[in-house]
C-alpha cells in the first residue's frame, strides 16, 4: 500500500510539473506538446485555445492560422474545439532519422491581432520498425590455421527506432566452433563479432552455416536475422592495413555528381591471392548508400547524387579492405558537407490587409511576413527592407517574422493604391535576393469639401422670361470618391422684396442647373444676389458656398406715358389749351409734350413727331425735345383753333408709342382767347342745355382765367425783381440760376410740370395788344426721365449733369430761366 501511494504521488507531481511547464511556456509565447508518431490524421495534440486563453468565438472571428516550417503542414487547428490536431501521418524515422529527440516547430498566427505564437511538438517513438540487416547473407572465409579466439566482424543490424525500441541485443546459433561477441563502437553502437572458439579443420568441415539474430526492446520485441556462411581456407599470414584509421573530407554541397571525394588505400604484404585487396562498405545508412559509391578495386569514394547541406551536413561510412585469404582491416570515412549559398530567401505572406482607411492611425499593421533562408551561417542571414519607401515601414515581430506598418498619414486623393514591395537579401557572396509585392487599396474618408469651378458666377436674363427658364449651371467637384464625392446643390435661405428667394429661383440638386421660377420684371427687380451651397454625401457632410449674381436685362415692354398734356384734356374743351400769338415768328415755342418711359437704356429713348394737325404746315414738333413750335408765322386766314396729335415713340425693338392731343388757340389778347374758349364751350355743350346755364359757365371761366392771369403777372414781376437783385449781388457769369435738374419740375399733373419746366421772357405794356411773349430758345430738353427704380427711390433734390447731356440711363437736361 505504501509503495502504491508513493507511485500515485509521483504521478501527481509529474502531472503538476507538466501543467506548470505548459503555463510557463504559454506565458513566454511558446507552447510545447508531445505526440506519438504514426498517429492517424486529426489526432489530438494539445488544447491551444485553453493554453493561450482564447475563446472559441474569437478563434472563428479573428482568424487563426497554423504555419509549419517546411513544405509539409503536419498540424492544423480545429475551428470548433480550438485543439491542435495532426494534419498528416507523422513518421519519426523519416523526419528525424539521426536525432535522439525529434521536435517539430510551427507558428500559430492570430490574424485579427497580428500576433505570433511558437509551438514545439515532440514526436515520441513507437516500436514500428524491427531490426534489419543490410546484408541478409554474409560469407566469411577463414583459414584453417586461424587460432581460436580470433574475431571476425559480422554485419550489424539497424533499427530506426530510438530508446528501448531500438536495437538491444544479438544472438548466434548454428555451430559449436563459433560464438558471438558484441563490442561497443565509438558512438556507443553495438558491433557483433564472430569469435572462433574451436580450431577449424577444413577436411572435417569446409563450410559452417550460422544464423545471426538481432532483437529490439519493444513490447512485443521485433527481430531480424542474417545468415552467415563460413568457408574454411588454407592459412593467410598478413592482413590488409589501411593507410589511415579515419579519412575526413570536406566538400561543398554543389560538388558535381560523379566527382571523387576521397580514395582509401590499404596494403597487404602477402602475394598472390592473399595480397589482392578488395574494398567494400560495411556500415552505411540507407540514404547514404544512394548518394555514395565505393570502387571495389581502387577504393575511390564517388558521389552519385547532388548533396544538400540543408538535409544532411555530414555522412559516416565504414569501409573494409579484405585480401583473398579473408583477412581484413577497417577504416572510417567522414564526409563533411559545407554550405553553399544556393537557396534564395523565401518571403511568406502569413496575414495581410487588402484595404486600409486613409485615416488609419500611425502604426497600423498592414501585413505579417515570414522570411526564411534554408542556408546556414552568413548565407542564411537575411536582411529585409521595403523598396521605394512610401508611407510604410518594416518592424521585427517574432523570430523571423516581420510586420509592415504605416509610418505616416495616408491620403487617398494623392495615392489611391499602393504596391508595397518587400525585398529580402541573404549574406552570401554573391547575395541572393527575393521580393514580394503587397497590393493595398486606400479607402476614402470624407475629408474634402466640394470646390466650385469658379469663385463667383454671374448671368444675364432678359425680363419677361418664361417660368422655368434655365439661367446658368454651377458646377462643383469633390476630390473624394464614391458617396463622399457625390455633390448635391441647394439654395441658401434668403428673401427678395419680402418673398422667399425660393419663389424666384430654384437649383436642380443633381446637376446644379439654376432655373427662374417666375417671370421677372426689370422695372421691379434689376438684380438678384443669391448663394448656392454644394454639399457632398459623406457623413458628416462637407459643404461650400458660391455667390451668384443674376442681372435682369431690360426689354421694351412699356409704352411711353404722356404726362403733358394730361389725358383729361380731351374730356373738356377748355382744358389743355395752348395760346399762340398771331404775330408769332417762325420757331416760336407753343407748347411742350412731356412723356416718360418706364424702361431703361435705348428702350427709354423717346422721339416725337406730329402725327395729325388741323393746319399741317403751321406747326412742327422737336424730334427729341417734344417742343411744339410754329413752322411759319400765322396768317390771317389761319383758323383760330387748331388740334394737334403728337406721336411719342421709344427706340425699342419693336418700338412702342403713345399719342398726345394739344389744342392751340391763335389769339392776340386775353379777350380774344376767352371768346374762342366760349365758342368752344358752346359748341361742346349738349343741344338741349339752356343758354342761360352756358352763359353762367362762360362768365365763371372768364373770371377764373382773369384771376389766374393777374396772379401769373404778379408772380413774373416778383421773379424779375428778385433776379435783378441777385444780379447786383453776384458776378455776371456766376450762372447761379443754371444747372437745376429737370427732375425737380416733374409734378403730379402735366400743367404744373410744363409751367415749372420752362422760363419766358415777358414784356408788358399798358396796351395788352402790344404785349410780347417770347419763349426762351435755351429751354429745351429731350425727354423726362423714367421713374426711379422701385428699389432705389429718386431724391427730391440733387445735382445733375450739364444741360443737354444724354446719360446712359436717360435723365433730363437742366434748363435756365430768365424773367
Amino acid at each position: 500500500m505504501c509503495s502504491a501511494g508513493r507511485r500515485w504521488g509521483r504521478r501527481q507531481r509529474a502531472l503538476l510539473w507538466a501543467v506548470l511547464l505548459a503555463a510557463w511556456e504559454a506565458a513566454r509565447g511558446q507552447l510545447r506538446y508531445s505526440v506519438p508518431e504514426e498517429m492517424p490524421k486529426g489526432s489530438f495534440v494539445g488544447d491551444v485555445a485553453k493554453d493561450l486563453g482564447l475563446q472559441l468565438p474569437e478563434i472563428r472571428d479573428r482568424g487563426v492560422l497554423v504555419v509549419s516550417k517546411g513544405r509539409t503542414q503536419y498540424f492544423a487547428l480545429h475551428g470548433k474545439t480550438g485543439h491542435l490536431v495532426t494534419a498528416e501521418r507523422i513518421d519519426r524515422e523519416q523526419l528525424c532519422a539521426s536525432e535522439q529527440q525529434c521536435v517539430l516547430r510551427c507558428e500559430l498566427i492570430v490574424e485579427g491581432e497580428m500576433q505570433v505564437y511558437g509551438i514545439q511538438v515532440e514526436i515520441t517513438d513507437i516500436n514500428d520498425n524491427g531490426p534489419s540487416f543490410r546484408e541478409l547473407e554474409k560469407e566469411l572465409i577463414v583459414s584453417e590455421r586461424t587460432a581460436p579466439g580470433s574475431r571476425f566482424p559480422l554485419p550489424d543490424a539497424h533499427d530506426p527506432d530510438t530508446g528501448r525500441n531500438s536495437l538491444q541485443s544479438y544472438e548466434l546459433s548454428g555451430d559449436e566452433h563459433f560464438s558471438l561477441a558484441v563490442q561497443a563502437g565509438p558512438g556507443g553502437d553495438q558491433r557483433p563479432e564472430l569469435v572462433l572458439t574451436k580450431a577449424l579443420d577444413r577436411e572435417e568441415a569446409a563450410f559452417h552455416e550460422l544464423v545471426l539474430r538481432a532483437m529490439d526492446g519493444g513490447d512485443p520485441a521485433r527481430t531480424g536475422t542474417a545468415r552467415i556462411r563460413v568457408t574454411v581456407l588454407d592459412a593467410n599470414d598478413n592482413a590488409p592495413v589501411f593507410s589511415q584509421a579515419e579519412y575526413t573530407v570536406r566538400v561543398p554541397e554543389d560538388v558535381p555528381v560523379g566527382s571523387t571525394l576521397v580514395t582509401v588505400t590499404a596494403s597487404d604484404d602477402d602475394e598472390g591471392l592473399y595480397g589482392d585487396v578488395k574494398y567494400s562498405i560495411q556500415k552505411i545508412t540507407e540514404k547514404a548508400s544512394q548518394i555514395f559509391e565505393l570502387d571495389v578495386d581502387t577504393g575511390a569514394v564517388t558521389v552519385l547524387q547532388s548533396l544538400d547541406f540543408e538535409e544532411d551536413d555530414a555522412y559516416d561510412l565504414e569501409v573494409q579492405a579484405r585480401d583473398g585469404g579473408g583477412l581484413f582491416d577497417m577504416s572510417k570515412v567522414v564526409v563533411a558537407v559545407t554550405d553553399v549559398n544556393d537557396n534564395v530567401p523565401e518571403i511568406l505572406l502569413r496575414s495581410s490587409l487588402s484595404e486600409i482607411s486613409e485615416d488609419a492611425p500611425l502604426g497600423t499593421v498592414v501585413a505579417l511576413l515570414q522570411v526564411q533562408d534554408r542556408d546556414s551561417g552568413a548565407n542564411g542571414e537575411v536582411r529585409c527592407l521595403l523598396d521605394g519607401g512610401g508611407p510604410f515601414r518594416l518592424e521585427k515581430s517574432f523570430d523571423d517574422y516581420y510586420r509592415v506598418v504605416t509610418a505616416r498619414e495616408l491620403d487617398r486623393e494623392q495615392v489611391s493604391e499602393y504596391n508595397v514591395t518587400v525585398r529580402a537579401a541573404d549574406g552570401g557572396s554573391p547575395s541572393l535576393q527575393s521580393s514580394a509585392v503587397l497590393a493595398l487599396r486606400v479607402l476614402d474618408v470624407n475629408d474634402n469639401a466640394p470646390v466650385f469651378a469658379e469663385e463667383r458666377y454671374s448671368a444675364r436674363l432678359a425680363e419677361n422670361n418664361a417660368a422655368g427658364a434655365l439661367v446658368l449651371t454651377v458646377r462643383a467637384t469633390d476630390a473624394d470618391w464614391g458617396q463622399n464625392a457625390r455633390v448635391r446643390y441647394r439654395l441658401a435661405e434668403g428673401r427678395v422684396r419680402g418673398a422667399p428667394l425660393s419663389s424666384y429661383v430654384s437649383v436642380q440638386a443633381e446637376t446644379g442647373a439654376l432655373y427662374a421660377l417666375r417671370s421677372l420684371d426689370y422695372e421691379q427687380l434689376r438684380e438678384l444676389q443669391l448663394c448656392v451651397r454644394a454639399e457632398d454625401g459623406g457623413a458628416p457632410a462637407l459643404s461650400s458656398n458660391v455667390s451668384v449674381r443674376l442681372q435682369i436685362v431690360d426689354e421694351n415692354d412699356n409704352a411711353p406715358q404722356v404726362l403733358y398734356p394730361p389725358a383729361a384734356a380731351a374730356a373738356a374743351a377748355w382744358s389743355g389749351v395752348e395760346l399762340a400769338p398771331r404775330r408769332s415768328e417762325a420757331g416760336a415755342l407753343v407748347a411742350k409734350v412731356v412723356a416718360v418711359d418706364a424702361d431703361a437704356g435705348q428702350n427709354a429713348w423717346l422721339s416725337y413727331e406730329l402725327a395729325k394737325a388741323t393746319e399741317p404746315g403751321l406747326f412742327r414738333v422737336g424730334l427729341h425735345s417734344g417742343e411744339v413750335r410754329t413752322a411759319r408765322s400765322p396768317l390771317a386766314r389761319d383758323a383760330a383753333r387748331h388740334s394737334l396729335v403728337v406721336l411719342v415713340r421709344d427706340h425699342g425693338r419693336p418700338a412702342l408709342s403713345a399719342t398726345a392731343t394739344l389744342s392751340v388757340v391763335l389769339a392776340e389778347s386775353v379777350a380774344e382767347l376767352l371768346a374762342e374758349l366760349g365758342s368752344a364751350a358752346h359748341e361742346a355743350a349738349a343741344p338741349g342745355e339752356p343758354a342761360a346755364s352756358l352763359t353762367r359757365w362762360l362768365v365763371l371761366a372768364v373770371a377764373a382765367v382773369s384771376c389766374l392771369f393777374v396772379a401769373f403777372l404778379l408772380l413774373l414781376l416778383a421773379l424779375r425783381l428778385r433776379r435783378c437783385h441777385r444780379q447786383q449781388l453776384l458776378p455776371p457769369d456766376s450762372g447761379a440760376s443754371r444747372g437745376v435738374p429737370v427732375s425737380h419740375f416733374v409734378g403730379i399733373d402735366g400743367v404744373r410740370a410744363f409751367l415749372q419746366s420752362y422760363s419766358h421772357d415777358v414784356s408788358l405794356t399798358a396796351d395788352s395788344r402790344k404785349s410780347h411773349l417770347r419763349f426762351s430758345a435755351a429751354s429745351c430738353c429731350d425727354t423726362l426721365p423714367a421713374r426711379p427704380p422701385p428699389d432705389d427711390p429718386a431724391p427730391l433734390l440733387g445735382d445733375e449733369g450739364p444741360a443737354g447731356a444724354l446719360p446712359s440711363d436717360p435723365a433730363p437736361p437742366s434748363v435756365s430761366s430768365s424773367v
